[in-house]
């Protein structure tokens, strides 16, 4: 048996969140299923909001954000499991890219894990500040 396939959902979704905050975007797409669903909501100039389907389109939403935000702290800080469902809620302070400006915001994830991989992930911040720092 797999490392992973003995790790819970909660597990998993830490070992994401540990893999982000080194830059290791492969390692988040190796732990998606084939059809995942990843989808964030914000204001709509932002590129990295809408529905990517499949670690490929999921790697776009990492690119897409690493490319207009350089976030300075990222905390995932309250993990809420429930089966194969993990709800994180968190904090973040982002610099945005080109104006300089610092914008904090709080944030919630939803993931599904089923199987040993991420299925479907739905995310969301304040995307006013966000889009206010712009």
């Amino acid at each position: 048996m797999s490392a992973v396939a003995t790790q819970t959902a909660v597990e998993m979704v830490q070992d994401l969140y540990a893999a982000f905050g080194r830059g290791d975007v492969p390692y988040i797409a190796a732990h998606l299923a084939a059809r995942v669903e990843w989808s964030f909501v914000g204001a709509k100039s932002l590129p990295y909001t809408g529905r990517f389907v499949g670690p490929q389109e999921a790697t776009r939403f990492f690119a897409a954000v690493a490319a207009v935000d350089d976030i300075k702290v990222f905390e995932p800080r309250e993990f809420i499991a429930q089966g194969d469902h993990v709800t994180v809620l968190g904090w973040e302070q982002t610099r945005a890219i080109p104006s300089g400006r610092v914008w904090e915001s709080p944030w919630v994830h939803v993931f599904t894990v089923r199987d040993g991989k991420v299925t479907r992930f739905w995310g969301m911040c304040d995307s006013e500040a966000s889009a206010a720092a712009r």
